[in-house]
């Protein structure tokens, strides 16, 4: 176990850690915005699983990053307004449509693959990108400032969404109606509007942390998410629908799984456990979950259809 406690290990393992919080981060924070609104989208994982195919196809043909990225977006704006005509427009139960969108995306992703691709074939991410001055600190520089841009972007993306959500109008918009949307409409909020544009700019999200995860691995193969969308939708709960709440549970799932990897590699944990210590983050999540939902109280509206003048 001494070998774990090494300067060189922990340094890797940390910044592993934030590598695989990124793809989680994207999609629990486009999350948080649909859920302030009032709208739970279970189908976060196919939509992932969609980009991911989509930015992974559009690099391994020459496309380049850049409009991998583009392409995950768009994906995910047309399955976000899919999502939202089900949703809010024919008020479909969320939860059952959810899945149904989940189970899409995941046989689509998985029928293109087999048709399109077939066999898989590694494509190369973003290059490290090292922050001058800071890379070069000692131990924190490489922790922390030797990443990718899309590693910094996801964590950019959390104040960014704070300040859109507690500091602005559309903020106080998303957040009135995901309480009370009456309210909101009487005083002239178009309700289905903000709820389209929250469950739009979630599944955008969530389809560039499929790009993200897709990109990171350099690889694209069936149930490439292994579930990570439903794990983002928890962390939107653990996150008491904040985004540094969020951004702190994904950190947690992204350490937790960062350490149960470099523990296997290092063969401190054997053979025979591996299967067992690879479900500790999803684990500790659930464990925190319990305990996150017992203090906070979600959104008034989350999961309520609302029919103006009913």
């Amino acid at each position: 176990m001494g070998e774990f406690f090494t300067s060189a290990v922990l340094v890797s393992t940390v910044a592993s850690g934030l590598r695989l919080s990124t793809s989680y981060l994207f999609a629990a924070v486009g999350e948080t915005f649909g859920q302030r609104s009032g709208v739970l989208n279970l189908g976060v994982d196919g939509i992932m699983l969609l980009g991911a195919f989509g930015a992974y196809y559009t690099v391994l043909n020459g496309g380049g990053l850049w409009l991998g990225m583009v392409v995950a977006i768009t994906v995910g704006l047309v399955m976000g307004l899919a999502m939202a005509f089900t949703s809010v427009t024919l008020q479909a139960e969320q939860g059952i449509s959810g899945i149904g969108f989940y189970l899409f995306g995941l046989g689509l992703s998985d029928l293109l693959f087999q048709k399109l691709v077939g066999t898989p074939l590694p494509i190369r991410g973003f290059p490290e990108l090292r922050i001058p001055f800071l890379a070069d600190l000692p131990v924190v520089g490489e922790m922390l400032f030797s990443h990718s841009i899309v590693v910094y972007a996801a964590f950019l993306l959390v104040p960014v969404a704070a300040f859109v959500l507690n500091r602005t109008t559309l903020g106080l918009k998303i957040r009135s109606v995901g309480e009370n949307p009456e309210a909101a409409d009487t005083l002239g909020v178009s309700v289905a509007g903000v709820r389209y544009l929250t469950v739009m700019t979630g599944s955008a999200l969530a389809g560039l942390g499929g790009a993200a995860l897709a990109t990171e691995l350099g690889i694209f193969q069936q149930n490439l998410t292994a579930g990570q969308g439903f794990i983002a939708v928890a962390l939107v709960y653990f996150g008491a629908w904040r985004p540094v709440g969020v951004m702190a549970g994904s950190l947690l799932y992204g350490l937790v799984a960062s350490v149960v990897l470099q523990l296997k590699t290092l063969g401190i944990i054997p053979r025979s456990a591996s299967e067992l210590a690879a479900m500790l983050p999803a684990v500790l999540t659930i464990l925190a979950l319990v305990v996150a939902v017992q203090r906070e109280r979600q959104p008034a509206a989350l999961t309520k259809p609302y029919e103006r003048g009913a």
